[in-house]
């Protein structure tokens, strides 16, 4: 814990640290839906540390049955991956109706789906789990999933309980400035656990990205340190490749759509008032960085 009027960080042994400036990048933690049974599992794990996927490697062995809860980014990686060291049968569930939910549209999500699925991958979107029972997931329509490794990939929840519990301003994530200061004097924070001003929106959010974080980081040491120095140019930003097939997303998707796809290779670019506010690019991702500056330095065409 932190005791901000003594300048004092408690560690969970009772020893204590004093501090004159503190950096808080206290990341995330896996979000384990609370679906009845799920205790009984024995061999159950999450995919965000190295440990998890070391844990994970030791009880994969082949033609064993995987079920993976959830269809975004965390999760189709950890099906890539499993995928290209076992020959094993690969399920994933979801509650969306399409993969990658949070960073692309209806088509480029699709077009990534079929691609996953001539890789053995499958799919159950639109559907929850009610309940396990005897390594069995029982979905919401009735029908049933037997497997034998579940795999926690539903997403993560920023760790701000040491902001929180001292007073500090937070939301989902904990708010920052624009020099990644928090609401307490002297207590900075970074990465993962924060909120961001979205400058492709207006809005404060989180954005768990490596960019990101390692930029705010760059700010948060400057000022720590007695330089004044400010980042304001966050961007919701993913860079990803599923065998072979690479995606590249950022921005927000509003405004007017210049759109090329061919069912395999896609872009969308979203423009208002003559600036580029996001894109989804499928394959096409040789002009990403010239469109991601765009984005952040607000230019007009």
């Amino acid at each position: 814990m932190i005791d901000p009027d003594k300048k004092m960080v408690i560690l969970d042994d009772g020893s204590d640290v004093s501090y004159e400036k503190l950096l808080v990048c206290t990341g995330s933690s896996p979000v384990i839906p609370p679906i009845p049974g799920l205790d009984k599992v024995k061999y159950k794990f999450a995919f965000t540390t190295l440990d998890d996927a070391k844990a994970l490697g030791n009880v994969l062995k082949e033609n064993i049955k995987v079920l993976i809860i959830g269809a975004g980014l965390i999760g189709l990686k950890c099906a890539e991956g499993i995928s290209c060291c076992k020959d094993v049968e690969i399920i994933s569930v979801d509650l969306s109706p399409k993969i990658l939910s949070s960073i692309l549209d209806d088509e480029s999500s699709e077009i990534i789906r079929k691609h996953l699925e001539k890789n053995n991958i499958k799919f159950c979107l639109g559907h929850r789990i009610k309940e396990f029972k005897d390594n069995t997931a029982f979905l919401d329509d009735n029908s049933k999933i037997r497997f034998d490794v579940l795999i926690m990939a539903a997403g993560v929840r920023p760790n701000i309980s040491l902001i929180k519990d001292i007073g500090g301003k937070t939301n989902k994530g904990i708010i920052i400035d624009e020099r990644c200061q928090t609401s307490v004097p002297d207590i900075y924070a970074v990465g993962d656990c924060c909120e961001s001003l979205d400058v492709s929106s207006g809005e404060s959010k989180l954005m768990a990205l490596l960019p990101n974080a390692y930029m705010q980081g760059e700010c948060a040491g400057m000022n720590m340190s007695g330089a004044d120095y400010v980042f304001d140019r966050a961007v919701p930003m993913n860079s990803i490749s599923l065998f072979g097939k690479h995606i590249m997303t950022a921005g927000t998707y509003s405004g007017q759509v210049y759109y090329e796809s061919n069912g395999k290779n896609y872009k969308s670019l979203f423009y208002s008032n003559n600036k580029l506010n996001g894109f989804i690019l499928i394959e096409n991702i040789e002009k990403a960085g010239i469109y991601v500056s765009l984005i952040r330095e607000k230019n007009t065409a």
